[in-house]
């Protein structure tokens, strides 16, 4: 899978524009908060985010940040919408701990190279636990839970 295609996938769960009163990111759109949209320069309401602004974010601090490029096929897309939807952070730190690497949140050439030897199916069933068992003790799972879920069986069954 190629960014431009993880970008597309990811537009069909994130959508356009949101401001659920329930979601601690507030105002957003195609996924990005306003606050990640300020950081990275831009001024405008939030309603005309452009498209083109949201797929450089996404490439720059998730997919890039993940290594997605580096990692085998099967695992990209869920890696990176692991990074968008809880974080790089909670995302590097499932993939370490999915191939039994330090845990340190930054997926460097130990991690990479775990990966490469491991069994990707049981990664992907690992860090899709990891990361159901964290949003199930979120605050917000009440309202966002059956989507949460949702996404993840989608992507479990690509």
């Amino acid at each position: 899978m190629t960014f431009d295609d993880a970008f597309e996938a990811l537009l069909r769960h994130e959508g356009d524009y949101s401001d659920h009163p329930a979601d601690r990111g507030g105002r957003t759109r195609y996924g990005i908060t306003e606050s990640v949209a300020r950081a990275a320069g831009y001024q405008g309401d939030m309603q005309n985010f452009p498209l083109s602004l949201a797929k450089t974010i996404y490439r720059r601090e998730y997919w890039d940040k993940v290594r997605a490029d580096e990692l085998p096929e099967r695992l990209r897309y869920l890696v990176f919408d692991a990074a968008v939807n809880s974080g790089v952070g909670h995302a590097s730190r499932w993939l370490q701990m999915a191939v039994d690497v330090k845990v340190d949140g930054s997926i460097g050439p130990v991690t990479l190279a775990a990966v490469r030897q491991a069994d990707v199916e049981a990664v992907r069933a690992k860090i899709s636990a990891y990361r159901l068992r964290l949003m199930a003790m979120l605050p917000s799972w009440p309202t966002f839970g059956r989507g949460w879920a949702r996404r993840v069986a989608d992507i479990l069954e690509a």
